[in-house]
């Protein structure tokens, strides 16, 4: 008979484990009393090629990524257990990993000389297999369970129907242990999970049951703690894992066949959810230092609720989720968590989430509304760094300029995050064109056109000493951002100072008539760049003076 490891308990997996441990080391293997603090080590192996330790973890059902906690504790255990110089570390659990589980474990040793390893349940049985001896020694009890199960439950199931009848007829001996509260129950697997229900609507006054929850602070970590807080102290209906090492004492006071205190044990705070009306309005208001508002953003509520420290209001604005927690003590400053995604969002979306991200980063008063009517009011303290509201201004930017270009040529997509620099360069030039502003282009210093051999008055001023004003049209301006291209439409390439590289040869080309063919080079005196303005841009009577970017890091060629 195997070991059922999902069913044995902490208690008994560790002495499991440490038996298994000192018969497979011929004794080395040493068990660390954890009162004190194991400080890393459950069990220590001094090998020739140097210490070797093993943390124990009782978890049935692993510790996937919802369960922080369980995370969190095996990486500390790990850090801890460095301190020490192991040549090997090995994570003891009783289930079999997955590979997300697995590929956690690995990146422990990111960086380090320690090797990391995992002995799990398949290893486990393999251990056990060939220590014959020792599991049949420790399954000795589970043959004697099964035994007194048998003798309990001699009847076969003979149909699906004799199964619903036997468990409804346990359902109804369970209805009549207590007059006000039943126990539900399924089983998963090995698992059977039990549920408190009242049988009348007035059980809770009845015969009133209280939970008392006793933790051990410094046995939880900033993350679990401002977890808990939320949970408890605000009512957010987040999902809160208490490992082992938090609780203290789990105490059930109500009627005598439910009053009980247990320790050793998991605990998962898992609030109901509140039915809210998908049309229940909330907004966002901000403050300046004398009342007055300066920013309001509307949504849709997600849920408005209270705990032991302050309420709490979490709202839906613009497809971003903004968590607002109020203390009831005024003196107390309120938190805001704002989580967001910018994929997949067009420009003017985009740019309306990372203002509200802005503004709750610049601090300051502000106050929530639900359905028009105020349901809390705070402090926010000033949270971004100069390089997080640089950083912020910098998109900002980029959106807004593509905001407008995408305005401009009637075509709507969504904001690549990801662009070069000349995609951003080019942006830029595109938006100012559109408001009828002049540029200078980046990279024309020159023109080069080609002579038809006709001969003129102007085309020999054109091509004297003298400077002239030059202008070049029909010519289509592209924006490419990503997959997408932009066109704008023409725009009218010019300068007012140009003269001809060649001037003086051409000439005398066109008075032997053998101009045709010739390549003119005209380039601005000074070493300017030539200028650019869009074609059909409305007439402002400004002056064509080419204005700067205004990018950071862009020097504006002259």
């Amino acid at each position: 008979m195997a070991i059922e490891w999902d069913r044995i308990g902490q208690v008994a997996f560790d002495r499991h484990v440490e038996a298994l441990l000192y018969r497979m080391y011929d004794g080395k293997a040493i068990a660390v009393n954890g009162r004190g603090g194991d400080q890393g080590i459950d069990v220590r192996v001094s090998t020739d090629a140097g210490l070797r330790i093993f943390q124990l973890k009782y978890h049935p059902d692993g510790f996937p990524g919802s369960y922080r906690g369980r995370r969190t504790a095996i990486k500390k255990s790990f850090l801890r257990a460095t301190q020490h110089d192991p040549v090997e570390w090995t994570l003891v659990v009783p289930c079999t990993l997955t590979a997300s589980e697995r590929v956690f474990v690995d990146k422990l040793a990111a960086g380090r000389t320690v090797k990391v390893s995992v002995m799990d349940r398949p290893a486990l049985d393999d251990a056990f297999a060939v220590h014959a001896s020792l599991e049949a020694t420790f399954t000795r009890d589970q043959a004697r369970e099964a035994a007194r199960d048998f003798g309990r439950e001699q009847a076969l199931l003979v149909d699906g129907d004799d199964l619903i009848q036997r468990v409804r007829a346990l359902g109804n001996r369970a209805d009549n242990i207590d007059p006000n509260w039943t126990w539900d129950f399924q089983r998963r697997g090995d698992t059977v999970i039990q549920t408190l229900r009242a049988q009348h609507a007035l059980a809770h006054e009845v015969s009133p049951v209280r939970l008392s929850l006793k933790t051990r602070p410094e046995a939880m970590d900033a993350g679990l703690t401002a977890a808990f807080t939320r949970a408890l102290g605000y009512g957010i209906a987040e999902e809160v894992e208490l490992p082992p090492e938090v609780v203290a004492s789990l105490t059930v006071d109500g009627p005598e066949w439910l009053s009980n205190t247990v320790s050793d044990v998991r605990v998962i705070w898992q609030p109901a959810p509140d039915a809210v009306r998908s049309d229940t309005a909330a907004e966002v208001e901000f403050l300046d230092s004398e009342g007055m508002t300066t920013g309001r953003y509307a949504g849709r509520l997600i849920a408005h609720r209270s705990g032991d420290l302050g309420a709490s209001v979490e709202a839906d604005i613009h497809g971003a989720r903004l968590q607002m927690l109020v203390p009831f003590d005024r003196r107390t400053e309120g938190t805001v968590r704002y989580s967001f995604d910018l994929n997949g969002r067009e420009p003017a979306e985009a740019m309306r989430v990372l203002r509200l991200y802005q503004r709750i980063l610049s601090g300051g008063s502000l106050r929530i509304s639900v359905d028009g009517t105020g349901v809390g009011s705070g402090k926010l303290s000033t949270r971004g760094t100069d390089e997080d509201n640089a950083e912020v201004e910098k998109l900002l930017s980029y959106l807004s300029d593509l905001e407008v270009v995408q305005r401009h040529c009637e075509s709507y997509f969504p904001a690549p995050l990801a662009y070069s620099g000349a995609e951003r360069i080019d942006l830029r030039i595109a938006r100012l064109l559109i408001e009828g502003r002049c540029v200078a282009d980046r990279l024309a210093r020159t023109v080069t056109i080609t002579l038809n051999g006709l001969d003129s008055p102007v085309l020999r001023t054109v091509l004297g000493p003298q400077p002239q004003c030059l202008r070049f049209g029909g010519i289509g301006f592209e924006v490419t951002i990503g997959s997408h291209t932009l066109d704008i439409g023409s725009v009218y390439l010019f300068h007012s100072r140009a003269i001809a590289d060649n001037g003086e040869q051409t000439i005398a080309a066109l008075e032997t008539g053998r101009a045709a063919g010739t390549e003119v080079v005209f380039r601005p005196q000074g070493g300017e760049h030539f200028r650019l303005y869009l074609a059909d841009a409305p007439n402002d009577s400004r002056p064509l003076v080419p204005v700067p970017l205004g990018l950071p890091g862009y020097t504006d060629p002259s």
